[in-house]
């Protein structure tokens, strides 16, 4: 009788780009509802422009290139970049933002660079900071959380404000925006005030800003999962998290009433979307083990940096690009040591 062997791997693989990228958008489900629930119907209306754009984009970047754009856009990548930026972007930013910012990730930082793993670069903070640093007054309209703002907008004038530039009953953006937690805290420190003061504000919540808190914390939720499936790896959240938490921890020890406490800079801004969905990035993280924990928590230390003497109040899609282009040199001076090699 003859039996046919075959070469390992002997089990199938589950581990494929279109799976990774499902399951990460799963992951992102949670928070992304939070997000909705809290800042309005502009969070919904950002993922369908940002994720059919680059849909959009990518399939006619593959055409001209030669390529086949099923076979290419089916591994979700391009759906996973465009949910990124919808989640980054204040969620009454003008359509015409969204689309600069994928065009830029998807046209220029990703598939000119040669496609999905070439890229050096996170594509989706490529097109966030494109348009973070070419249009900061849009960029810093961040609709008010449930509960906080004078006036609350439906999904008809959120589509008519984003569309149309037109606001309904004669309202304007001091009724519908507030500043974020992280602006409020950038602003009151640049006018000598002290925390005490600061967090008076009614944006403030429990330990981080309303609505703020609660999304990252279903964004940890996401992350922790894809940690259970492994799909990332422990060590980049647990360097951004841990980076950011004993940076923040000796600051405010040191004069709790100038800097905020380790678990506002936790739960504010973009902080658990960075470390579990950001900066996890397979192809410009680094990929040794040791690598990753030294890249993580160079981007937590970056973005504590940049929150606090920098001059924007969130450094995250900066954190992140920064340490992008380390990688490669962490990765040279981390790589393990192979089996049987002196260490001389």
């Amino acid at each position: 009788m003859e039996f046919h062997t075959y070469s390992s791997p002997h089990l199938p693989a589950h581990n494929d780009v279109a799976v990774v990228m499902r399951r990460v958008l799963y992951a992102l489900v949670p928070g992304a509802l939070a997000y909705w629930w809290f800042f309005g119907w502009g969070v919904l209306i950002n993922l369908a422009l940002c994720v059919s754009v680059a849909v959009g984009a990518e399939a006619a970047i593959l055409q001209l290139r030669g390529r086949p754009a099923g076979r290419f856009l089916a591994d979700g990548s391009a759906v996973v970049t465009g949910a990124l930026l919808g989640l980054a972007l204040p969620p009454l930013t003008p359509w015409w933002i969204p689309v600069v910012a994928v065009l830029f990730a998807i046209v220029v930082a990703k598939q000119l660079y040669g496609g999905l793993g070439y890229n050096p670069f996170n594509p989706a903070m490529v097109g966030y900071v494109v348009v973070l640093i070419s249009f900061p007054r849009e960029l810093s309209l961040w609709a008010s959380p449930v509960g906080i703002g004078a006036h609350t907008l439906n999904l008809a004038q959120t589509l008519q404000l984003v569309f149309a530039n037109h606001f309904p009953g004669g309202l304007n953006w001091d009724a519908v925006t507030s500043a974020t937690p992280l602006d409020a805290v950038k602003i009151g420190r640049g006018l000598d005030k002290t925390m005490s003061e600061i967090g008076r504000a009614p944006v403030f919540g429990d330990f981080g800003g309303v609505g703020w808190e609660w999304v990252n914390l279903w964004y940890l939720v996401g992350g922790i999962w894809l940690l259970r499936e492994r799909v990332i790896r422990w060590q980049i959240p647990a360097g951004v998290l841990g980076a950011l938490f004993f940076m923040a921890l000796a600051f405010y020890l040191s004069s709790p009433d100038r800097f905020p406490s380790p678990l506002f800079h936790l739960f504010s801004g973009a902080t658990m979307l960075g470390a579990f969905f950001i900066a996890t990035d397979p192809v410009s993280a680094s990929t040794t083990n040791r690598g990753r924990l030294i890249y993580g928590a160079g981007i937590g230390i970056l973005v504590y940096v940049i929150r606090t003497w920098g001059g924007y109040p969130e450094g995250v899609a900066f954190a992140v690009l920064l340490m992008n282009m380390a990688a490669p040199t962490i990765d040279y001076y981390s790589r393990p040591r192979v089996f049987g090699q002196s260490r001389e």
